[in-house]
């Protein structure tokens, strides 16, 4: 069985750390993204079984993104689970999303959510 492969556009070279260090240690492929890259070209190029995307990246916004990956049709069943510090998890929910974590969130919890929004 190939190991699941998540995308992961956040902008936090901490946090990218962070997750793909938990991530690969559960089994996951991870592959991240620099804050600037086109995140729906690397879907399409990476085929990921979920996007883990912050809603604020540097210099793009992960709401239009989402929108972006909502509207075109190659991509656009791809599941994509939201993260931000700020409580925007309705209006995530509302453009598209498949799941929402408020920073800062417990491993468990972002682990729990992916395997459900894969499994969904």
């Amino acid at each position: 069985m190939s190991k699941t492969k998540v995308l992961l556009a956040e902008d936090d070279s901490t946090m990218v750390a962070l997750l793909k260090t938990l991530l690969k240690m559960e089994g996951f492929e991870v592959v991240a993204l620099h804050a600037d890259d086109d995140v729906v070209e690397a879907v399409r190029n990476e085929k990921p079984d979920v996007v883990l995307m912050d809603v604020h990246l540097s210099n793009q916004s992960g709401l239009d993104i989402l929108d972006q990956l909502r509207g075109s049709a190659d991509v656009s069943s791809v599941p994509v689970v939201m993260s931000s510090g700020a409580s925007v998890k309705e209006e995530c929910i509302h453009r598209g999303a498949d799941g929402f974590l408020m920073k800062p969130y417990m491993p468990d919890d972002l682990i729990k959510l992916l395997k459900q929004t894969i499994s969904a």
